[in-house]
C-alpha cells in the first residue's frame, strides 16, 4: 500500500463515521427525548407510548449490524444507485444500526439530571420546549458528550463490516492484507500502520470527548 492509500482509507472511515454519527444523533436525540418525556421521570408520562417506543428501539437495538447491512441492502442501491464497492453505501446501515442506541443513550443521560433542577423551572413557569433545551440539555450535557464519544467510537467499529461488501476503509484494509498473506500477515508494515492510524483516531475521539464533557461539568466547575 502506497502512503496515499492508507489517508484513503483513514479519510473513508472518517466519512462513514462522522456522517453515519450525524445521522444518528439527528433521528436518536429526538427520540432519546420523547422516551424520557413519555416516561416516569417525564415531563408528559404516557406509559403506552413509551412502551411502544422502547419496544422498537430495542427491537433495533437487538438486530446485529451485518444482517441490517443485507436487509437494507434494497434502500441503500434506491438512495445512492449501488449496495456495495464505496465506502458511502455503508452510511445507511451505520445509521440504522445506531439511532437506536443513541436514543438509549441520550434518555440515560436526561435520566440523570437532578429532578430538583426540573420542579425549579416548572415553578418558575417553564414550558416543556423551555425545560427540555434550557434545562435538561445543559444540565445533561457532560454526560451527552461522553455518550457521543462512544457512540462515534462504536460506529467506527463497524465500519468492519465494510470489508464483506467492498466499501472500504482502514479496518477492511487490514482484512484485506489478512486474506492476501494470510500465512505472514503480521510481518506486512502495512498492518502495524493501520493499527496505528485506528488507535490514534478512536484516541482523538475519546480524548476529545472527554475534554468537552470536562469543559461543560459545572460540578467539576463548581469544585
Amino acid at each position: 500500500m502506497e502512503w496515499n492509500e492508507f489517508f484513503l482509507a483513514c479519510a473513508e472511515t472518517v466519512g462513514m463515521t462522522l456522517i453515519a454519527t450525524f445521522l444518528a444523533y439527528l433521528v436518536g436525540l429526538p427520540l432519546g427525548i420523547l422516551l424520557y418525556q413519555t416516561g416516569k421521570k417525564g415531563l408528559r408520562p404516557n406509559r403506552p407510548l413509551n412502551l411502544v417506543l422502547g419496544i422498537f428501539v430495542n427491537i433495533l437495538r437487538s438486530i446485529p449490524c451485518l444482517i441490517l447491512i443485507i436487509v437494507l441492502i434494497p434502500l441503500t442501491r434506491g438512495v445512492f444507485g449501488r449496495a456495495t464497492g464505496a465506502w458511502y453505501t455503508m452510511i445507511i446501515p451505520l445509521f440504522f444500526a445506531s439511532f437506536a442506541y443513541v436514543a438509549r443513550v441520550v434518555e440515560s443521560s436526561l435520566n440523570e439530571v437532578d429532578q430538583g433542577v426540573v420542579e425549579a423551572a416548572k415553578s418558575m413557569g417553564a414550558t416543556s420546549p423551555q425545560i427540555i433545551w434550557k434545562v435538561l440539555i445543559r444540565e445533561a450535557r457532560p454526560s451527552l458528550l461522553m455518550g457521543l464519544s462512544l457512540t462515534t467510537i462504536s460506529i467506527l467499529g463497524y465500519t468492519a463490516f465494510a470489508f464483506d461488501f467492498g466499501g472500504g476503509g482502514l479496518i477492511a484494509r487490514a482484512y484485506s492484507i489478512y486474506h492476501n498473506y494470510p500465512m505472514n500477515y503480521l510481518s506486512r508494515p502495512e498492518i502495524w500502520v493501520i493499527l496505528f492510524l485506528i488507535v490514534a483516531v478512536v484516541q482523538i475521539i475519546q480524548e476529545v470527548g472527554l475534554f468537552l464533557a470536562k469543559k461543560t461539568d459545572k460540578r467539576r466547575i463548581a469544585k
